[in-house]
């Protein structure tokens, strides 16, 4: 009954196809083969229409508009994963702790960051390890002479945009100060006056799944977990030996190194 329906068959894997053009389609994806190219900034496609696609992020056009609050997209793949902001739909559900996400990259990241300990990236300068890229690059500023982030009103310059914002509040007075409506407390941030009403009401909402013992912040969890752990993910980088807590490798790193210039890395 399916003779019919099998007529242009895949060599490589044997998938069928309705059409020559479909199976052309197809055979790209074992080739690699990419012959739509586009004309801003190179990128190569396997079918013209993921080239269009492409295209609109150079021109600005989105077509795909939600109804609720009216901000456009330019897939309708896009659309679909925005109006789960309106429907409260999250289908991708961690099997570890059961916490639920809106997407499949956000489910990924949740699990790499909380439930594994690997840390395949390190850090060139004193060795420590980090899970993600990123983390390792925020890191690394640590040990740059540059500092990115300067101040419109004086002469000083920051590694961080958050302290470059705190200074701006406190010696010139320039944004908005976060307000403990219970003790009157000023922060420069937000989610550090969250941290702060949530000692005032007692409430710890990082628990630890070994010990169920609770934590003020996720911080205070993570350092609590090494505690169960036999994971060490510092790193002396002379040495190579491994630690659990960033202390340790500290104190070994003083008994380790005779040179100055790796005491100055890690900002003894």
């Amino acid at each position: 009954m399916n003779i019919h329906r099998c007529r242009f068959k895949c060599s490589e894997c044997g998938k069928c196809f309705h059409s020559n053009t479909a199976l052309t389609l197809h055979r790209r994806t074992h080739s690699g083969e990419k012959p739509f190219e586009c004309s801003v900034c190179g990128k190569r496609f396997s079918q013209t229409g993921n080239l269009r696609t492409h295209s609109r992020i150079h021109s600005g056009e989105k077509l795909f508009k939600c109804q609720v609050c009216q901000k456009s997209f330019v897939t309708l793949i896009l659309l679909n994963i925005h109006m789960r902001v309106h429907t409260g739909d999250k289908p991708y559900k961690c099997s570890l702790c059961n916490k639920s996400f809106s997407q499949s990259g956000t489910l990924e990241l949740h699990k790499r960051h909380i439930h594994s300990n690997r840390r395949p990236y390190h850090c060139p300068f004193c060795g420590k390890m980090f899970k993600t890229t990123g983390n390792l690059m925020h890191h690394v500023r640590v040990h740059a002479a540059t500092k990115g982030f300067s101040c419109r009103h004086c002469s000083e310059s920051f590694r961080w945009r958050d302290t470059l914002k705190s200074h701006l509040l406190k010696s010139h007075n320039e944004g908005t100060w976060f307000t403990c409506h219970i003790c009157q407390k000023k922060f420069s941030l937000n989610c550090i006056l969250k941290a702060h009403i949530q000692r005032h009401e007692g409430v710890k909402p990082y628990v630890c799944n070994e010990c169920q013992k609770c934590f003020f912040t996720n911080s205070a969890l993570k350092r609590h977990q090494l505690v169960h752990s036999n994971f060490k993910g510092f790193c002396c980088g002379l040495c190579g030996k491994d630690f659990k807590r960033p202390e340790a490798v500290k104190r070994h790193f003083k008994r380790c190194s005779d040179g100055d210039e790796f005491k100055f890395c890690l900002g003894f």
